[in-house]
């Protein structure tokens, strides 16, 4: 099974005077270099299963993009994606429940630095903070087919937009 750690296109800056950081949305830059993103995939021939996306706007606003490029046809929201989100809690509560089939891609919509830890600890069992993952940028790994995926994970892709734009 493959995912991809996708991250939210570029938002609003935190304001807490006027808006709460879950409402922040997506610039109208943030939204145009997702769509671009969002084709160049959808040119490279990437098709996921699932996207499950964090409730915050700028997450889900990311992951419709998605959508809208025709990338998946299944949306859903996901709080263990939120800023506070768990990655053991996850495959517990989400991912182990649903017993995926070993040829199943699913995207992730979220936030740093949770993704990059995610895939840190999905690959090397634990969160070394050395992974970048950019606003629009993608990670993927490869879970193995039996057994906990911490610490026994593949990386394949570390993409920052730049070089799908």
């Amino acid at each position: 099974m493959e995912i991809y750690l996708i991250r939210h296109g570029i938002a609003e800056e935190k304001q807490p005077e006027i808006k709460k950081d879950e409402e922040r949305s997506l610039t109208k830059e943030g939204r145009q270099k997702t769509e671009k993103v969002a084709q160049r995939l959808k040119q490279m021939g990437f098709h996921f299963d699932l996207i499950a996306t964090s409730p915050l706007v700028r997450a889900r606003q990311t992951a419709e993009i998605l959508i809208a490029q025709k990338l998946s046809s299944h949306l859903e929201e996901c709080t263990h994606l939120t800023p506070e989100g768990d990655i053991y809690n996850w495959v517990r509560e989400w991912l182990e429940p649903r017993n995926y089939a070993p040829d199943t891609q699913l995207a992730l919509v979220g936030h740093e630095p949770n993704l990059s830890a995610w895939a840190e600890i999905l690959v090397w069992g634990q969160n070394k903070a050395s992974l970048v993952l950019k606003k629009a940028g993608m990670i993927g790994v490869k879970l193995p087919e039996k057994g906990s995926p911490l610490g026994c994970s593949q990386m394949f892709w570390l993409t920052p937009p730049k070089y799908l734009l």
